[in-house]
């Protein structure tokens, strides 16, 4: 098609045979997918924990003890998270993954109609581990960590918190 053409130039010229009398889903056309345009239903909350920081500004370390792992101890792994760090506000655990970078705030709504399959009903039973996320990760928390390593350059003691690291307030 000419430069100046009406019928546009940024799209597929032949978008289909005469019949069947419709597009395929195949064909390439306009529109956009990108952020601002992605929406996913049905995401499952398996958890709404507490932040390390509660209310009356005491620490809180408990947020990950579940009924298969009774260990105290908090949601982010030894280490952080890769490329976002510590936990420390409310947070919500979600079934699968959500798109975009690691701090982008996501927006949820209640459904319309209450979800009636059989995988919304299940019951959930939360299984996950903190160790860290960068390595072979073998330790949950650094009190089993010490336990397992005994005294070492950096904690000639063996005790927790090692002297350099930074103190829980209970």
């Amino acid at each position: 098609l000419p430069r100046k053409t009406h019928r546009g130039l940024r799209k597929v010229a032949c978008i289909g045979s005469w019949h069947p009398a419709r597009v395929a889903y195949s064909v390439a056309r306009v529109g956009q997918y990108g952020y601002h345009h992605r929406t996913e239903l049905r995401k499952k909350i398996y958890m709404v924990g507490d932040g390390v920081v509660g209310e009356d500004g005491k620490k809180n370390y408990k947020s990950a003890t579940t009924e298969h792992d009774l260990t105290e101890k908090s949601i982010t792994p030894m280490g952080g998270f890769p490329h976002y760090g510590e936990v420390l506000q409310d947070f919500l655990m979600v079934k699968g993954s959500v798109p975009g970078c690691k701090k982008r705030p996501i927006t949820l709504r209640k459904p319309l109609h209450t979800p009636t399959t059989t995988a919304a009903k299940e019951e959930v039973k939360l299984k996950f581990d903190t160790s860290s996320k960068f390595g072979h990760g073998r330790f949950q928390t650094q009190e089993e960590k010490i336990k397992f390593m005994g005294p070492t350059k950096n904690n000639p003691q063996a005790v927790y918190p090692a002297p350099n690291w930074p103190k829980k307030e209970e």
